[in-house]
């Protein structure tokens, strides 16, 4: 007899890619074989899938039955498969109709009483499968996820059973709708945090361009505090920019509990590599990836291991991250805002006019160097922390708040998106040269700062891009030599002139 072919989804990348689940009824001793580069999960899948048939009314044929899971070369993992491995069964075997076969993908877990649970990755799978023209079955479990797509061909089914009444045509399932959880959480205001008028008008200017930013200074200054502010002063994300966010938090099995708020990561600084950039021993998202059109914050930046810090590189660069293993290789977005803090160094107390500094010129030296040369070039914004008075009174009523400088970033914001470009950090070479030019004067200060200091052409290009989000916060439609100058200060190692 023919063989009977039932799509599915592999959780590999926001893709996911289609595979086709074959199941072929033969002659010979009675059994279940499944093929197709499984691992273990999938293989115990025969047990599930026999217990499931048997408790939902149906029966095992007592036949040869092999299962191929194609393409044979991409691997499978999880019990998302068994789903799909128990319709194929059961339409090979003519217990069940096969003319919806063509049109639909299904995804779930069977547990021994035919009930389905919950998977990894239902949205980025309804997302691929809805791309390829078909409808979607996912658990009811999956309903919250898979219904911020909001379309009628996303259904949800909580066994086997209901599966089977609707491809028999007896029954309908539900579509998958949910309402986008709403934040509860207050978000932090710039008005709790005393002084550092500097920290604060470079944070404004990395939230209008969307700059990355680098906060230095001893202990106890407000460098986390200012980072943790960040995300207020951002705008709200676009649809497109919602779902996609979801769909990686998906991928590695997190609910989406935040729908619509920018992801604010936060990963400690004993992090490895593979935990920041992503991989393990199956291609999976790592922390510059969750924080994909958000912000990621690395405190205590020269802690972190030296070889995780320099695979941002390339992310920082390019907005996506690539994870190559021997069956192939796999990209996630990154396009995400770094704000990083550090002390100035191991003790924390240089330059702090009230601590003296224990440590000598070499482990001062040493420290430092822990942050790259290179790395430092693809940061934007570098501003030093000095400690000042503390004064224990409310603020003021003339310090603004984040509402207020929120009011700010997106009025200049604004000004970027009437010009047709994307955040100002993100503008190409040629965007560069035609939205972010100087005048005159500006143009020779940036020529000397270029000389003096022996700054990259990267490092000219932030700086006019920086320059450009000033200019937009005053509204300016030229950049001109103030505004250098200002974005000049915020280069590591560059003083005004």
């Amino acid at each position: 007899m023919q063989p009977v072919t039932v799509y599915c989804r592999a959780p590999i990348s926001l893709e996911t890619p289609e595979v086709s689940v074959e199941v072929y009824l033969g002659p010979g001793l009675p059994g279940l074989s499944i093929v197709g580069l499984v691992e273990t999960a999938v293989k115990e899948s025969r047990d599930r899938v026999r217990a499931a048939l048997r408790s939902s009314g149906f029966d095992m044929p007592d036949r040869r039955i092999v299962v191929n899971l194609a393409p044979a070369d991409l691997p499978k993992s999880g019990g998302r498969y068994d789903l799909a491995i128990a319709i194929g069964i059961l339409c090979a075997s003519k217990q069940l109709p096969a003319a919806q076969l063509p049109y639909c993908e299904f995804l779930g877990e069977l547990a021994l009483s035919g009930q389905l649970r919950t998977i990894p990755a239902s949205l980025p799978s309804a997302m691929a499968a809805l791309r390829a023209g078909r409808s979607v079955i996912v658990p009811t479990a999956c309903n919250n996820e898979a219904g911020l797509l909001r379309d009628p061909r996303v259904l949800t089914a909580a066994s086997l059973g209901e599966v089977t009444a609707f491809l028999s045509g007896t029954s309908t399932l539900p579509v998958a709708t949910t309402q986008p959880p709403a934040s509860t959480a207050a978000q932090p205001d710039l008005r709790d945090v005393q002084g550092q008028a500097l920290a604060k008008r470079a944070l404004e200017i990395a939230a209008t361009g969307r700059h990355h930013l680098l906060m230095s200074g001893p202990p106890g200054t407000g460098k986390s505090m200012l980072a943790r502010r960040l995300p207020g002063l951002l705008p709200a994300l676009a649809d497109a920019e919602r779902l996609e966010t979801a769909a990686i938090s998906s991928l590695r099995g997190m609910p989406a509990t935040a729908w619509g708020e920018r992801p604010f990561r936060t990963p400690h600084h004993s992090a490895t590599a593979v935990a920041l950039i992503g991989g393990c021993t199956e291609p999976r998202p790592g922390e510059v990836s969750l924080a994909h059109h958000g912000v990621l914050f690395l405190d205590e930046l020269p802690e972190f291991n030296r070889q995780a810090l320099e695979m941002l590189r390339e992310p920082l660069e390019t907005g996506q991250v690539s994870i190559a293993r021997a069956r192939g290789t796999v990209q996630f977005p990154a396009r995400f805002q770094l704000v990083a803090a550090m002390n100035p160094c191991p003790c924390g107390y240089l330059g702090d006019p009230y601590r003296e500094c224990r440590c000598n010129t070499e482990q001062i030296r040493r420290y430092q160097a822990r942050i790259s040369g290179p790395l430092l070039d693809r940061i934007d914004i570098c501003v030093n922390m000095g400690r000042e008075r503390i004064v224990l009174q409310p603020a003021p009523g003339d310090v603004p708040t984040t509402a207020e400088i929120r009011v700010r970033v997106q009025r200049a914001g604004a000004r970027s998106q009437t010009r047709g470009t994307s955040a100002n950090a993100e503008l190409d070479s040629t965007s560069v040269r035609q939205w972010c030019w100087p005048d005159h004067a500006g143009l020779k200060l940036l020529e000397q700062a270029a000389a003096r200091f022996c700054l990259s052409r990267r490092a000219i290009d932030r700086t006019l891009r920086v320059a450009r989000s000033i200019a937009d916060l005053a509204d300016a439609d030229t950049v001109l030599r103030e505004h250098v100058a200002e974005a000049l200060s915020f280069r590591s190692g560059v003083a005004s002139l």
